[in-house]
C-alpha cells in the first residue's frame, strides 16, 4: 500500500515537473532595440556611424603607423600612445559593426553566446584602456617629477612590461563576472533596450533576482574604474605642483602642453564611464543609457586621435613626414 501510494505520488511529480519544463522558456537569444524609429532615421544613423567608425579607424591607424615609422616617436610615451591607439581601433569593433548590422536587420536578434563574448571583449578593452590611461600618466609623473631618474627607470624592458601587464590585465578582470550573469535563469522576454549587451539590462531580464551575483559585478567594475582613475589623479597631483615649481614660463607652457592631451582624454572617457557604471544601471532611464554608452565606446574613440595629433607636435611632424613619403612614393611609381 505504502509502495503503491509512493509511486503515485512520484510519478505525479514527475508530470508536474514535465509540464513546467515544456511551459518554461530559455532564452536562446536576445532582440537588441538599439535606436528605434523610422526606417529614413535608420539610414540617416547608419550611415553616421559607418562613417564615424572609419574615421575612427582611420585617425587610430594614423597614430600607430606613425609611432611605428617614425623613429623619432620611438620613445615611452609614444610607445603607450601607439598601443592605446591600436586598442580603440578594436574596442569599437566590438561594438559599431553588430550595431550596424542591427539597424540593417529586421530581426535586430544576437545569440546568447554571442552576447556574451561581445560583453566580454567590450569591458576587457575598457579595462584594458583604463589600465593604458594610468600607466600613461605615471610616465608623465616620471618624465615631469623625476627627470634625472627617467631613463633608468622607464626603460625599455619596462615599457614592454608595463604594455604586457596592460593587456593582459584587462582580459583577467570580467571571466568572472561574465560567467556568473550567464549562469542566471533567462526565461522571456528577451528584449533587450540597448544597442550593446550591458549588465544592466540583463540583470533586469534575468527570471530569479541575483543580487549577490549584482553585487560581485558592481564591485568589480567599480574597482576597474576608481583603482586607475584615483592612481591618474593622484599622478597629476603632483605632476601640477612639480609644474608650478617651475620658474620659467615656457618651461611650464611645455609641461602643460604635454600633459593636457592626455589630461582631456581621461576627462571624457572617466567622465561618461563613471556615469554609467559606478552605481547601478536601473537608475538610469534606457534612452540615456544609451547616449552615454554611445558617448565613451564610439564618440571618445574618435576624438582621441584628434586630441593626441593636433595638440602635439611631435605626433603632427611624424604624420606629415609618414604622409610626405607617401606621397612621393606614389610619384615616383607614375
Amino acid at each position: 500500500m505504502f509502495i503503491t501510494i509512493h509511486s503515485l505520488i512520484a510519478s505525479v511529480s514527475l508530470t508536474a515537473l514535465g509540464s513546467q519544463n515544456t511551459t518554461t522558456h530559455f532564452v536562446t537569444e536576445f532582440v537588441l532595440l538599439g535606436f528605434p524609429g523610422p526606417r529614413e532615421m535608420q539610414n540617416f544613423f547608419f550611415s553616421l556611424i559607418l562613417v564615424v567608425y572609419l574615421l575612427t579607424l582611420l585617425g587610430n591607424g594614423a597614430i600607430v603607423c606613425a609611432v611605428k615609422w617614425d623613429r623619432q616617436l620611438h620613445t615611452p610615451m609614444y610607445l603607450f600612445l601607439g598601443n592605446f591607439a591600436f586598442l580603440e581601433m578594436w574596442y569599437v569593433s566590438t561594438t559599431i559593426p553588430n550595431m550596424l548590422a542591427n539597424i540593417l536587420s529586421d530581426t535586430k536578434t544576437i545569440s546568447f553566446t554571442g552576447c556574451f563574448l561581445q560583453f566580454y571583449f567590450f569591458f576587457s578593452m575598457g579595462t584594458a584602456e583604463c589600465f593604458f590611461l594610468s600607466v600613461m600618466a605615471y610616465d608623465r609623473y616620471l618624465a615631469i617629477c623625476r627627470p634625472l631618474h627617467y631613463p633608468s627607470i622607464m626603460t625599455g624592458k619596462f615599457c614592454l612590461i608595463l604594455v604586457c601587464v596592460c593587456w593582459v590585465s584587462g582580459f583577467l578582470c570580467h571571466p568572472v563576472s561574465i560567467v556568473l550573469i550567464s549562469q542566471l535563469s533567462f526565461c522571456g522576454p528577451n528584449i533587450i533596450d540597448h544597442f550593446v549587451c550591458d549588465p544592466g539590462p540583463l540583470f533586469a531580464l534575468a527570471c530569479i533576482p541575483a543580487p549577490s551575483t549584482e553585487l560581485i559585478c558592481y564591485t568589480v567594475t567599480s574597482i576597474n574604474i576608481f583603482g586607475p582613475f584615483l592612481f591618474i589623479l593622484g599622478s597629476y597631483i603632483l605632476v601640477l605642483r612639480a609644474v608650478f615649481r617651475v620658474p620659467s614660463g615656457a618651461g611650464r607652457t611645455k609641461a602643460f602642453s604635454t600633459c593636457g592631451s592626455h589630461l582631456m582624454v581621461v576627462s571624457l572617457f572617466y567622465g561618461t564611464l563613471m556615469v554609467m557604471y559606478v552605481g547601478p544601471t536601473s537608475e538610469n532611464p534606457a534612452g540615456m543609457q544609451k547616449i552615454i554608452t554611445l558617448v565613451y565606446s564610439v564618440v571618445t574613440p574618435l576624438l582621441n586621435p584628434l586630441i593626441y595629433s593636433l595638440r602635439n607636435k611631435d605626433m603632427k611632424d611624424a604624420l606629415r613626414r609618414i604622409l610626405g613619403l607617401g606621397i612621393n612614393q606614389n610619384r615616383d611609381i607614375f
